[in-house]
């Protein structure tokens, strides 16, 4: 999921606390909260005091993936919801599931099965309630099989594949997931682990969305045991870390997981997303709805 934290630019280190749209991001994502909640005006009004509070906090620090799962524990303590996002999730997956004979045969009679697979993958990063309420999926399909790459590590990737003993996929969102299932089963790698979020945050997938999708069938399915809509396997349970410490190769899905990765030197990572935010593409010196791939070295 998209928080708006700060990126590595070439040599450079840029806070992205300070830059002034990471503000209008989180207050629209907490609007949206707030909307698909009953609670009385004067609780609205609380839970704004306290999310300003709270932002100020983080501003002093570094704002980063952690700031979303506080959001939430406030509002679970306003509102006593703890998955706001369960009905979209759903319905996303069910909407995902009836799209993948189609995609199966766009894969199949593609010139480079696994470069198209990619393609959709991304396509798919596109179902996140934290950027917008609303998105056309049919037509991010369509861009996503045309568009060039604005990076592209594709055959790198292919390579490392190829070489990997053992790969991790971090998850990024539900129904996005079908996407990555999909390219887990064009890979064709035997030793393949996915990775979703330890608890409801936003519209992150669960191992409750893992399992309804069929994860299980191409990759044995883990939980990374934290609430925040990234990847941060400090924070993260001692299986998921044990995971990330011996896979040969890691696959990072979507901007939040990037947010929590960008700073790792790690040359086993690649990056896979579509560009939603105007801050991570200004950053990345890519325009904004571009279709990415590549290894944590072009962040150097």
């Amino acid at each position: 999921m998209n928080i708006c934290s700060f990126i590595l630019l070439p040599k450079i280190f840029i806070h992205m606390a300070s830059d002034y749209r990471c503000f209008y991001c989180l207050a629209r994502s907490a609007e949206s909260l707030l909307e698909k909640t009953s609670m009385p005006a004067e609780k609205k009004k609380s839970f704004t005091l306290d999310l300003i509070d709270l932002y100020l906090e983080w501003q002093e620090k570094e704002l980063t993936p952690d700031f979303s799962p506080d959001m939430y524990r406030i509002l679970r303590g306003y509102s006593g919801i703890d998955d706001p996002y369960k009905e979209e999730k759903h319905i996303s997956n069910l909407q995902a599931l009836e799209l993948v004979p189609k995609l199966e045969e766009i894969i199949r009679q593609s010139a480079d099965p696994f470069v198209t697979a990619i393609r959709l993958a991304i396509a798919g990063n596109v179902i996140d309630f934290a950027v917008h309420q609303s998105f056309d999926l049919e037509a991010t399909i369509g861009k996503a099989l045309t568009d060039p790459f604005a990076a592209d590590h594709t055959e790198e990737l292919k390579s490392a594949v190829k070489k990997a003993s053992s790969i991790l996929y971090l998850g990024d969102n539900a129904g996005e997931i079908v996407f990555d299932k999909l390219f887990i089963r064009t890979m064709n790698h035997k030793n393949v682990t996915f990775a979703v979020r330890g608890m409801p945050i936003i519209n992150d997938a669960t191992l409750e969305d893992a399992h309804f999708t069929g994860m299980h069938e191409v990759a044995r399915v883990i939980s990374n045991e934290y609430d925040a809509p990234s990847t941060l396997p400090e924070k993260s349970g001692r299986e998921f870390r044990e995971h990330f410490r011996k896979a040969d190769l890691i696959i990072s899905k979507g901007q939040g997981n990037l947010e929590g990765l960008y700073k790792s030197d790690d040359k086993r990572i690649f990056f896979i997303l579509l560009v939603k935010c105007n801050v991570i593409a200004d950053l990345l010196r890519v325009e904004k709805n571009s279709l990415v791939t590549f290894n944590s070295s072009y962040l150097k």
